[in-house]
């Protein structure tokens, strides 16, 4: 009896350019690099790495991400900071346990990532939207909306918001506006969930400090991913937190029935990081989304009807197009597909479901001849839609 159960979540449809996957080309992916790692990690921490681990993670690994982060920050978090994660997705789910209860409101930015909402109706959370634009959420208007929420005596959680090339929209929190929620995030004595896992792919400068880092005393929580800057089957991130909320988390009792969530594969990568080997992929599937980034943009200008416009996008895996306020992208989502392209329709990322005449374009998972004919199938269809 054949096996047809799928091995990974990822499902590509014959005669369909997928362009609404946000995940890592399964070609980038250092399988020779990780093979090596996990050699190192056998020969010389192989009893420890396949034992139950210490509930916050390796401590060579949690050294390993405090001296990284200090060598490309400037800010070396103090390792009772730094806690050893199941990716970002997993840190989300152990915080809602720890941080709300059950119709408490969270504040996110509109759009935001639409799994994360997910994640929050798991745990019976209110989702509240703040507006935002090019440069990120409005924090003056997340600033009114907490006060407004609060003076009716409802209990607001956290905000969460996806600092740096945010998905969907490849927006990055302005400067000023990041400092401002730092600043709001202490007076207010909210607490802030940074998501930052597109943070080191930037394809033309760095992105501003992250708003932790403007404040690492405050309310403010940033959690950091592996999923796309090396592997997504790693199931492996990390958080920074106050060590008091680190410790909170530590002593849950998933943690202190399994201890770390993934012991062998944090001992790979912390083998991965001392061979200097993350450094040089880093860089390395830098240049190709970089390139990819190119090529996408070039041809939604070439492709795309009039009336259809798009942010500029410095990194990170996506782009939020805005079609003509007449057109609803998830109607058009079938006829898309008949034409042999697909896309993510925009409701899916706002809490409430505006967002029809939007869509998300993901340049992460296909080379650019195929992206160029992704687009040239879509542009297609729109025209005939206008």
């Amino acid at each position: 009896m054949s096996n047809t159960l799928p091995d990974i979540q990822l499902v590509v449809r014959p005669g369909i350019v997928e362009l609404g996957w946000g995940h890592p080309d399964p070609a980038l992916l250092p399988a020779d690099g990780l093979a090596a790692a996990a050699a190192l990690t056998f020969a010389a921490h192989g009893h420890s790495a396949l034992a139950y681990g210490a509930e916050q993670g390796p401590g060579r690994l949690l050294t390993a991400l405090s001296e990284r982060l200090g060598r490309l920050e400037g800010v070396t978090p103090p390792t009772e900071q730094l806690m050893i994660t199941g990716g970002t997705s997993q840190a989300l789910n152990l915080l809602c346990g720890q941080l709300s209860r059950p119709g408490d409101v969270v504040l996110v930015e509109a759009p935001t990532y639409h799994l994360a909402l997910r994640i929050f109706a798991d745990h019976g959370l209110r989702v509240v939207a703040v507006p935002g634009d090019a440069q990120g959420m409005h924090v003056e208007t997340a600033r009114t909306l907490l006060q407004i929420l609060r003076s009716r005596g409802e209990r607001v959680a956290f905000l969460y918001i996806v600092s740096n090339f945010g998905n969907p929209t490849g927006a990055s929190l302005a400067p000023d506006r990041r400092y401002a929620l730092a600043t709001m995030a202490r007076h207010e004595a909210l607490m802030v969930l940074e998501d930052d896992a597109y943070g080191e792919l930037w394809y033309d400068a760095p992105p501003a400090p992250t708003i932790y880092n403007l404040m690492p005393a405050g309310p403010i929580v940033r959690l950091g991913s592996f999923a796309k800057v090396l592997a997504p089957g790693l199931r492996l991130g990390w958080m920074l937190a106050d060590p008091a909320l680190v410790q909170r988390c530590v002593r849950s009792g998933m943690l202190d029935s399994g201890g770390c969530v993934n012991q062998f594969t944090a001992h790979m990568v912390a083998s991965f990081i001392a061979q200097g080997q993350l450094d040089q992929h880093i860089t390395n599937v830098r240049n190709h989304w970089r390139e990819r980034r190119d090529a996408i943009l070039a041809v939604l200008a070439r492709q795309l009807p009039a009336g259809c416009t798009w942010n500029p996008i410095l990194g990170g895996f996506f782009v939020w197009v805005r079609l003509p306020p007449h057109l609803d992208t998830q109607a058009l989502l079938p006829r898309a597909e008949a034409a042999g392209v697909s896309y993510l329709p925009g409701a899916r990322f706002f809490a409430e479901g505006s967002g029809q005449h939007y869509l998300r374009l993901s340049f992460s998972l296909l080379p650019p001849q195929a992206l160029e004919l992704g687009v040239k199938r879509l542009g297609a269809v729109l025209r005939k839609a206008c």
